[in-house]
């Protein structure tokens, strides 16, 4: 047998080239197909010139007076993903018309809530708005936003769910296809929240199978070959 016999043919070469590239393919689908995003209020520090995500919740956050906060209602996978308030403010120009009291305290704040494709089924977002709330020296945000932005919804595990009654319902839930605004939520049942059954195989289903197909196909080449 020469060394000419020993080395595989040029279609030999390409049939495992093939089953690579779409191997690949449909593992980075599958991996795309199982991203999350979730719907929720998040919420902001003013550090300077720039927002940064906060470090604890508005239930426990203790503003200074003059420090500047904002919530934004938005879907995002996590913090690193969430999108930030919009628009530009400061401190001087939100509580311009807030005098400053003995033993109170002023804390701006903006609240965005967000854009219409973030909106849950049948609700539409209102105006971004800011507010100067003024309250006592010890308050936490949390108290600080229910003086000026009723009516709040908290779930049970004291999550912000809603403010001045945005969202009317729904609580971070889950959205489908992980991370565009255009998504929706779904239920346990695989109903999307606009009510929409969802009938067909998911992506991810589509690609495993595809995958498996793949790894079938190949030792079958493979077996071939050695026979």
């Amino acid at each position: 047998m020469t060394l000419r016999s020993l080395q595989p043919s040029g279609k030999a070469r390409f049939v495992p080239a093939i089953l690579a590239a779409l191997l690949l393919t449909l593992t980075v689908a599958a991996q795309s197909a199982h991203a999350t995003g979730y719907r929720y209020w998040s919420f902001w520090d003013r550090d300077g010139a720039r927002w940064v995500y906060a470090t604890q919740g508005p239930a426990t956050a203790r503003p200074s007076d003059g420090d500047l906060q904002g919530f934004r209602f938005a879907v995002s996978e996590d913090s690193q993903d969430a999108d930030q308030p919009r628009g530009e403010a400061d401190f001087a120009t939100v509580c311009a018309d807030t005098p400053a009291r003995e033993g109170r305290k002023r804390v701006a704040l903006v609240l965005d809530f967000g854009t219409p494709g973030d909106a849950p089924s049948g609700e539409r977002p209102p105006p971004a708005r800011t507010v100067c709330a003024s309250v006592e020296p010890d308050a936490t945000t949390a108290e600080a936003l229910a003086s000026v932005a009723k009516p709040l919804r908290y779930d049970t595990n004291a999550l912000l769910c809603a403010i001045s009654g945005y969202p009317r319902q729904g609580c971070g839930e889950q959205v489908s296809g992980g991370d565009g605004p255009a998504a929706e939520a779904k239920d346990g049942n695989g109903t999307t929240a606009g009510g929409t059954e969802d009938d067909g195989p998911s992506l991810g289903l589509v690609a495993g199978v595809g995958v498996v197909v793949l790894l079938g196909a190949a030792g079958l080449w493979q077996a071939r070959r050695r026979a």
